[in-house]
């Protein structure tokens, strides 16, 4: 049987760090099979969904690489939705209720008093036809909640946690189907998975409530439920959630600099007993995607780890990979100089400045003593008479070397400050010649003065 999995976001705002998890960990459970990854817009809330979000949800995948194999949109499917409604009303599996919000949350304070469960009473079953036709005089709508058989095991053998066992009884029967008519999340859904003939929902474990319910619906329906995997969700690296989390969006990354490849990587193992490392490869991602590999502690995100393994794939790039996104005056030969001193291919405009120039070492006018300026200045003097060559740099602290007592960090610091503005940076070996002599040489003396 082909492997089927769906992404199913809300277009009510921007991807953030967890969606993409979701995105990734469902396109690689299809692609290790050669399986379908569908993208479901869940946009049945007409008050809260917006276009643009729709835009941004396939900006952003495509961003990423997460290209989907197909796409479907609930709010072009209302009519599948109701047709199943109906099954549902005619199996005597939904029935009206009436209460306010204020009357739910009332009982539900006098339940949580008593020490008991905080579930849904099931009065409105009580109600006769007659009470139905009063509350139809005052002009008050029903809203509908799913029948739950208490007498029906629900029972499944998670993907992550294992076999999972749950008394329908110490659920509340669910709304399905607002006063207005419009639907909430659950039977939607599984009326989208049966009819796409979805085979895996991976989802996170703040789902597992909603599953137990969703296994009674699909059975209900007639159908059988797909398999199920409830992943830990993630937390900061503090080890609580954070806050930020939930606002580290595609958008925020990408303003960062930061690769696709780098938030996939991490992303793709985290929460899992595999070591994190730097793939570019989604092929190659989904062969070792396991979900037996998952752990049900909650999973690390850690800003920090997603930069250091953003600099990692940068330190790999060949120039042809990123030529253009580089400043124009930057050649491969520069590239590779800078290289290893990036996190992000954006900061290369920072060093083509140094490059290029003016430097100034305004900011380090502290750190260059009396001694330092003459040795600069004699450094001037020095690197003017050389004759220019990629070895420039060496012969250049040799000969200083050998005309001062100056060694290490009283050599090559002034040098470097002088040169760059800088007090670290890419290997002066390869830098020096990139500024060239006319240039360096002005550099030195400048700093002299």
């Amino acid at each position: 049987m082909t492997t089927i999995t769906r992404f199913a976001p809300s277009p009510t705002g921007r991807l953030h760090v967890g969606n993409i998890r979701t995105a990734l960990h469902n396109l690689l459970l299809a692609r290790r099979s050669g399986g379908t990854f569908l993208l479901r817009v869940d946009d049945t809330d007409g008050e809260r969904s917006e276009e643009r979000f729709v835009d941004a949800i396939r900006t952003d995948l495509a961003w990423l690489g997460l290209q989907p194999d197909g796409e479907v949109r609930q709010s072009l499917r209302l009519d599948l939705y109701d047709a199943a409604f109906q099954r549902l009303v005619e199996a005597g599996r939904v029935y009206r209720a009436y209460e306010t919000a204020q009357e739910l949350e009332l009982k539900r304070k006098v339940l949580l008093g008593r020490g008991l469960p905080p579930t849904y009473d099931r009065s409105a079953l009580a109600l006769t036809q007659r009470d139905h036709a009063a509350f139809a005089e005052q002009g008050v709508a029903p809203h509908w909640r799913f029948h739950l058989d208490h007498a029906e095991a629900i029972t499944w053998d998670d993907g992550i946690r294992g076999p999972q066992a749950f008394d329908a009884d110490s659920l509340s029967d669910p709304v399905i189907r607002r006063a207005d008519g419009s639907w909430l999340y659950m039977l939607p859904s599984v009326v989208d998975d049966i009819e796409l003939a979805v085979t895996d929902v991976l989802r996170g474990e703040d789902h597992v409530t909603n599953t137990a319910v969703q296994v009674q619906m699909f059975t209900a329906l007639g159908a059988a439920p797909p398999r199920f995997a409830h992943e830990a969700l993630l937390t900061g690296s503090e080890g609580k959630l954070s806050k930020r989390l939930g606002s580290l969006g595609v958008d925020a990354l990408r303003e960062q600099g930061l690769e696709p490849a780098a938030v996939l990587s991490v992303l793709a193992r985290i929460g899992t007993s595999q070591p994190v490392v730097a793939q570019t490869d989604i092929g190659a991602m989904a062969a070792s995607f396991d979900l037996a590999s998952f752990g049900r502690a909650p999973a690390r995100f850690d800003e920090t780890e997603l930069l250091r393994m953003n600099a990692q794939l940068v330190h790999a790039m060949p120039f042809g990979e990123v030529q253009e996104r580089l400043p124009a005056e930057l050649d491969e030969e520069a590239w590779l100089a800078i290289r290893p001193n990036l996190r992000t291919v954006a900061e290369a405009a920072d060093w083509s400045l140094v490059i290029t120039g003016p430097v100034t070492v305004t900011a380090f006018a502290d750190e260059l003593s009396e001694q330092d300026r003459a040795y600069l200045d004699k450094a001037a003097e020095t690197l003017a008479g050389l004759v220019w060559s990629k070895d420039v740099w060496t012969r250049l602290t040799d000969e200083m070397k050998a005309q001062t007592d100056r060694k290490g960090k009283g050599l090559f610091l002034p040098l470097r400050l002088a040169l760059t503005g800088m007090t670290h940076g890419p290997d002066m070996g390869a830098l020096l010649p990139l500024i060239g002599q006319s240039q360096a040489v002005e550099r030195l003396r400048a700093a002299s003065r």
